[in-house]
């Protein structure tokens, strides 16, 4: 095993991965594994430091999520969030109750001992997000209180003879302000990391394990045209040429001229891309479906089909590379721990029996603005990098209900729309990603002098740094209205626009 500067124990909270993304942010490499991961696994990975998450249980309770004690006594730094506070507390001797309120959402840090080093540049008083319904009562031997909130006597406790600290806020979020900066602090002040880890050191790694992977066999690589597939396909050309075999498959629902526009991309960078148009074996099996997980999974069988018909064409692929990321992974199944699954993605879950091509994976362990810079770091064109994320299954879970022709082509229209004068507007380049749902939801309308009966469209458009927390942009009214006004008039079926503004969480950013 390589050596991994910072070890994160996952006890199923839904922050857990952006624990790691704040660390990297900072050139500290860190990995996740599960709370319950072996004693000798973890010190194979030579780590300098372990963080212990969040997580949706209580300590005391009978099937309490338990790490092994035996970290304790590793002699490394600890730093425990929420959980991971009660996880401390409870092991080394402390108490932990039900607290007489859940506590969520802001809280002002009052910090306590500003000489401690996990304080070093962090302002007292800041916002910091609590979420949590057990708290600490009594502390363990040693530890002593660094930190308060209004609500919370032991927001930040340490024991700094031994290295331990812990807080019963989140830092990892957003929310909290200077939280990435705790965490950083936690990581070099505390632990002795240096911040060696980059995109592009990231991209020698990869390519050299591509390499020694494939060696005289071929890849094919399914792409879309997005930023994930792009770059996974820049990694494999750079490290085996052309052992690669590029496969882009029209699965009928992609956006408006997307085709020719990924084709000409792929042209312009000198990649020979096959291009498979299986739009009628995607439509057929997805009539009459209305369920989006079944959708989901439909779309993700049928790519594997088409794939290996393809691959047949060809001698010597043994491999099929994919553009996982770490959201899909995350949200699909728990894969490094226990977190609760949210939605299947068509990329995830691995390979069915049938199917003899080993998975290439390059990207699984990062994020989307991670990717992006890795990307950048490749040479891809900006135009090519600054793309909005678009889904393995496209339009299909941007249709509520059944998927057919006529509402692939009112959809079209309509995102075609909303995009161009997003674009026009100047504020494609603001935002995270933008989309149009078809709510398929009739309403009356009136239109001249006459009653209408038509569908409803949605539109979605976000503000995210990974897409595991999302807020919906704030656009200028003027904008939404010309873009509702221009889809109602110039799409038939259409008769009224809304524009969604729920955030991530408790929304995902799509639909389904």
């Amino acid at each position: 095993m390589k050596n991994v500067p910072i070890l994160v124990l996952d006890f199923g909270s839904q922050y857990t991965q952006l624990i790691a993304r704040r660390l990297r942010e900072n050139g500290v490499y860190a990995e996740i594994v599960p709370y319950n991961e072996k004693i000798e696994d973890i010190t194979a990975r030579s780590p300098q430091g372990i963080i212990l998450s969040g997580g949706p249980a209580s300590v005391y309770a009978e099937d309490a999520y338990k790490v092994d004690a035996k970290i304790f006594e590793l002699g490394l730094p600890i730093l425990g969030i929420c959980y991971g506070m009660q996880t401390i507390a409870h092991y080394l001797g402390g108490s932990v109750v039900p607290a007489d309120h859940h506590e969520y959402g802001k809280a002002r840090l009052k910090v306590v001992d500003e000489s401690c080093p996990i304080f070093k540049n962090i302002t007292n008083n800041e916002i910091v997000w609590m979420s949590h319904g057990d708290r600490v009562e009594t502390l363990p031997t040693d530890f002593k209180v660094i930190g308060t909130s209004e609500n919370s006597p032991f927001a930040a406790i340490a024991d700094e003879n031994r290295n331990i600290y812990a807080f019963q806020f989140h830092p990892e979020v957003v929310h909290s302000v200077e939280g990435a900066t705790l965490l950083k602090n936690f990581a070099k002040h505390i632990c002795g990391c240096e911040s060696t880890w980059n995109m592009g050191n990231f991209a020698k790694e990869q390519i050299q394990k591509i390499k020694d992977k494939v060696g005289d066999k071929k890849v094919l690589c399914g792409v879309s045209g997005g930023v994930d597939s792009s770059v996974v396909a820049a990694l494999l050309a750079e490290a085996i040429g052309d052992k690669l075999i590029p496969v882009f498959v029209n699965n009928g629902l992609l956006r408006a001229n997307e085709v020719q526009d990924v084709q000409n991309m792929f042209a312009s960078r000198g990649v020979n891309l096959i291009t498979v148009d299986a739009s009628q074996d995607f439509l057929g099996k997805l009539a009459g479906v209305t369920d989006p997980e079944t959708k989901r999974k439909i779309i993700g069988e049928t790519f594997i089909e088409v794939f290996d018909k393809e691959a047949k064409k060809h001698d010597g692929i043994e491999f099929l590379a994919q553009g996982t990321l770490y959201t899909d992974v995350i949200e699909s199944v728990s894969v490094k721990g226990p977190s609760k699954t949210i939605k299947s993605h068509h990329n995830v879950g691995g390979l069915p029996d049938w199917m003899k091509f080993e998975l290439i994976e390059p990207l699984r362990e990062i994020f989307k603005d991670e990717v992006r810079a890795l990307g950048l770091e490749l040479g891809l064109p900006a135009y090519m990098i600054g793309r909005h994320p678009f889904p393995g299954p496209g339009l299909a879970i941007r249709i509520m209900g059944e998927v057919n022709e006529a509402d692939l082509t009112i959809l079209r229209k309509a995102d075609t729309i909303m995009l161009e004068e997003l674009r026009a507007s100047g504020w494609y380049d603001k935002t995270w990603q933008a989309f149009t749902v078809l709510l398929n939801v009739k309403s009356v309308g009136v239109m001249g002098d006459n009653r209408t009966y038509d569908n409803t469209a949605c539109i979605r458009i976000v503000n995210a740094i990974d897409g595991m927390t999302a807020t919906f942009a704030h656009i200028p009214h003027d904008i939404l209205e010309v873009m509702s006004r221009r889809i109602i008039n110039e799409v038939d079926g259409i008769n009224r626009v809304v524009y969604d503004i729920s955030s991530k969480p408790p929304a995902t950013i799509e639909w389904e």
